[in-house]
């Protein structure tokens, strides 16, 4: 399996080809780095920050040079370590509190009932699940409705360059997107320091009066929770509604168990990587100090070492043991805003339309992001 060279047919079903990958243990790429899919390996790697690092400076200069989204990831949470990460997630965290998440319920749950008011079927992407989280995440940072409308997209094309074969047109966009989002994060963020929110529920608010963070940190670190919180949820409820679709009769399960069993079996992020720090060999394979390690989330979340029934809708009784949120002290910092939004929303779906069938779908063609572009439902 080679990342930047998949196979016909791969993001629709790249299952077998996981398979695989688990098999192999660890597969080299043409550029030197390694591929990897065990859940026991990605385990180890995501708790062993010392030969295992975050820090993507010398993996992101060449593919993005001194521009933009080399300044973008290299400052925000996810592709840092300490003291960065540290400093950085102490106050992400302290802003997500449960009473900042507690008081956007009402909220949530009044949006979703709204968009399901006006969805008459079609597109449960652009109707339905796109539009939760950016709405969600709008409200966390109290970024003004009238304000919200290039979001998505500065988002899309912020992530979309990070997949590991990038075209020209893909760099561009990315660039132009971090630009455009600091541009509007320096209006949003003086009109903040001018009139403050309360700080007990405005996340902006609180990064700003964390005094931890300096400005390009708090910017980089405000697009990093705008997109992360973005097109992860919105693949995370669309692909429960395709699995439900696929598999009716699981729609008996209970609500959490299914949002927990989509991260598991359609996990929205596929990948995460780390580099080496000292030489390692797994399964054979020789890995050299500064060695990009891909940890296959999809492969490892299906492994039957690990789950009795790794290929179907099969929820576990005990804690999830799935790696949706990665693991360590790099697991997901919005992972229970993520369970909310997954929750409520399905919940509220099933409840109105129980029957519902997926007559259409355009998967995403992405590799590092499972999703999908379209998924068109009939209500029944």
């Amino acid at each position: 399996m080679i990342l930047t060279d998949l196979p016909a047919g791969f993001h629709d079903d790249p299952w077998p080809h996981y398979a695989a990958l688990r098999e192999a243990g660890a597969v080299r790429q043409p550029d030197g780095s390694v591929l990897v899919g065990r859940h026991a390996d990605l385990t180890a790697i995501y708790k062993n920050t010392a030969t295992y690092r975050s820090d993507k400076r010398e993996v992101f200069a060449p593919k993005y040079g001194d521009g933009p989204l080399f300044r973008h990831h290299t400052t925000s949470l996810v592709f840092n370590d300490p003291p960065l990460h540290t400093r950085v997630r102490r106050v992400l965290t302290g802003a997500l509190t449960p009473r900042a998440l507690e008081g956007l319920r009402p909220r949530l749950e009044a949006l979703v009932d709204g968009l399901l008011d006006r969805f008459a079927g079609g597109c449960a992407i652009e109707g339905f699940a796109a539009a939760i989280p950016v709405e969600v995440i709008g409200d966390l940072l109290d970024v003004p409705r009238d304000e919200r409308g290039p979001l998505r997209g500065w988002s899309l094309a912020i992530l979309g360059a990070l997949e590991p074969a990038l075209t020209a047109e893909q760099l561009r966009g990315g660039e132009e997107a971090v630009v455009a989002f600091e541009a509007y994060l320096r209006q949003l963020v003086a009109r903040r320091r001018a009139a403050p929110g309360d700080p007990e529920t405005d996340v902006l608010t609180r990064l700003i009066e964390g005094g931890d963070l300096s400005e390009t940190e708090l910017l980089h670190n405000c697009i990093f929770i705008l997109n992360a919180g973005h097109e992860t949820t919105t693949n995370l409820i669309g692909n429960a509604l395709w699995l439900l679709d696929r598999d009716r009769a699981a729609r008996t399960y209970p609500v959490a168990a299914l949002i927990e069993e989509t991260l598991r079996l359609e996990s929205p992020n596929q990948f995460g990587n780390r580099q080496t720090t000292a030489p390692v060999t797994l399964h054979g394979v020789e890995l050299p100090v500064g060695t990009d390690v891909h940890l296959c989330i999809g492969a490892a979340n299906r492994d039957a070492a690990v789950f009795a029934n790794p290929d179907r809708i099969a929820p576990d009784p005990g804690p999830p043991r799935h790696l949706a949120f990665a693991a360590g002290p790099h697991v997901c910092v919005g992972l229970t805003l993520a369970r909310m939004e997954g929750r409520i929303a399905l919940e509220r779906f099933l409840a109105r339309h129980p029957d519902y069938r997926v007559t259409n779908c355009r998967r995403s063609s992405r590799v590092r992001f499972r999703g999908f572009d379209g998924l068109d439902v009939a209500l029944g």
